[in-house]
């Protein structure tokens, strides 16, 4: 019955079907983390909404379960399903830029960088991520967060409209004037409402940035959480700035001398020239002893945002943690410095996000995005190009985050959660607003089709 079920997709679709028998079936179904393994009975590229349609229904009617794979980031491996059909937007690469409105029609196959090379010829932007081959759709459908959140809040706080294609294979748009409650969960509540296919954001001015690492050794890191802490309110919203727990790669473009070395590193964009970026930072950097280097430049907004691409390659091993932070105090600072100085890999980090400023600005109930009250999103990731390594990553995060947790919220960003962390802990990343995203599950999938995600419950 199955092999029925990809026959007849295969002369359904205008994409490519890929099954079990087919030479590139390993190749298609491989993550981006290599530490999980799935095997979908079939894969669906689909050349457009049409295919993911006619993918939907087969599915459904076949019983099969059904993943949805789009930019391919995710870290839980939930872009995958054993058994079932995965659904595959990554052919979905459009983006129409409207300078007049400032706004972009981007579809669900794009990365980031497909989004910020698209926008970046027109002087604008969209606040994402911080890795360009991050899929936009996961990115938004979670929240999003990046360097242009304290001034421009999260992506989900630009997405003005989606197209959906729904458990029962209809289309309808989401947006404030039609299906508003859908838009309000496709805000931060996940892929667990329909298939999204394409996004329409608000676009901001955004070019030429002043961005870059510093490093300093992790001997100062006391002194530099501590300030991070206390002056990051004070600086300008158009300053982007993420923290860093990590180890000099021992690879150029670093220098040779702190291969392997442990630093603290700030890591920072400022949304402007560099001589305001230079005014902006100077009331922190004052307070900081010398760094190890200091690369800050100016360079186009699209730099910045692919800085990062080579050193995560996919197929490494990967098991990540977060927790939204509120406070940091002094016995927080100790336990992750105490951590962070038990690294088993270079690669392995530990990062915390701004989150304040216009995402403050945004009530709490105002979009599936719960945690408006947060400071920081923090992610502590275990990551080793070694399959032997997958024990010991695992077990180093688990033990970070049992370390520092005690002074975290409950909850934590769903793109930095895996999938072993239980329903309370979803619950509390969405708090108060998890009952509304239940109802809105059983309107739109009261049959819980879409449920190859960190899945949230049709009501009662």
């Amino acid at each position: 019955m199955n092999d029925d079920v990809v026959a007849a997709l295969s002369d359904r679709l205008r994409g490519t079907v890929v099954g079990r028998r087919d030479p590139e079936y390993d190749e298609a179904r491989a993550l981006y983390n290599g530490m999980i393994d799935k095997r979908p009975l079939a894969i669906l590229r689909c050349a457009d909404v049409a295919d993911v349609i006619a993918a939907v229904n087969a599915g459904r009617d076949a019983g099969l379960p059904i993943a949805i794979r789009c930019g391919g980031h995710n870290g839980p491996g939930l872009g995958s399903v054993n058994d079932g059909l995965l659904i595959d937007l990554s052919q979905l690469r459009g983006v129409r830029v409207d300078p007049a409105s400032r706004t972009a029609r981007v579809e669900a196959g794009c990365t980031q960088g497909d989004v910020d090379h698209a926008t970046h010829a027109f002087g604008l932007a969209v606040p994402a991520g911080i890795i360009s081959t991050t899929g936009i759709a996961g990115l938004t459908l979670s929240g999003g967060h990046g360097y242009l959140s304290r001034k421009y809040g999260l992506t989900i706080d630009n997405l003005l409209e989606a197209d959906v294609v729904l458990a029962d294979g209809s289309f309808v748009v989401a947006s404030k004037q039609q299906n508003a409650d859908l838009l309000w969960a496709l805000r931060g509540g996940g892929g667990n409402f329909g298939i999204v296919t394409s996004f329409l954001f608000q676009l901001h001015p955004v070019s030429t940035v002043f961005a870059g690492p510093i490093a300093f050794d992790q001997q100062h890191a006391r002194t530099i959480m501590r300030a991070y802490r206390d002056i990051l309110p004070q600086l300008p919203e158009e300053l982007g700035l993420f923290l860093g727990l990590k180890t000099v790669l021992s690879s150029p473009p670093f220098p040779e001398p702190l291969w392997g070395k442990r630093i603290c590193l700030l890591m920072c964009c400022y949304a402007g020239p560099e001589e305001e970026g230079r005014k902006a930072l100077a009331p922190l950097l004052d307070a900081l002893p010398e760094p190890h280097f200091n690369w800050m430049s100016e360079m186009p907004y699209p730099a910045v945002q692919s800085m990062f691409d080579g050193l995560y390659p996919k197929g490494m091993q990967w098991y990540w943690r977060g927790d939204f932070v509120k406070s940091l105090p002094d016995e927080a600072i100790e336990a992750h410095i105490e951590q962070a100085s038990r690294t088993p890999s270079e690669l392995s980090l530990m990062h915390l996000y701004p989150i304040d400023g216009a995402v403050h600005r945004v009530a709490k109930d105002e979009t599936a995005w719960n945690c408006r009250d947060a400071t920081w999103s923090m992610v502590i990731a275990g990551i080793h190009p070694d399959p032997q390594m997958a024990g010991p990553v695992t077990r180093w995060t688990k033990a970070y985050w049992d370390a520092v947790h005690p002074f975290d919220l409950g909850g934590a960003y769903p793109n930095f959660m895996m999938d072993d962390e239980g329903d309370a802990r979803l619950k509390a990343s969405f708090g108060g607003n998890y009952p509304r995203l239940a109802a809105v599950k059983k309107r739109y999938d009261p049959a819980n089709l879409f449920r190859v995600n960190h899945n949230i419950q049709p009501a009662a």
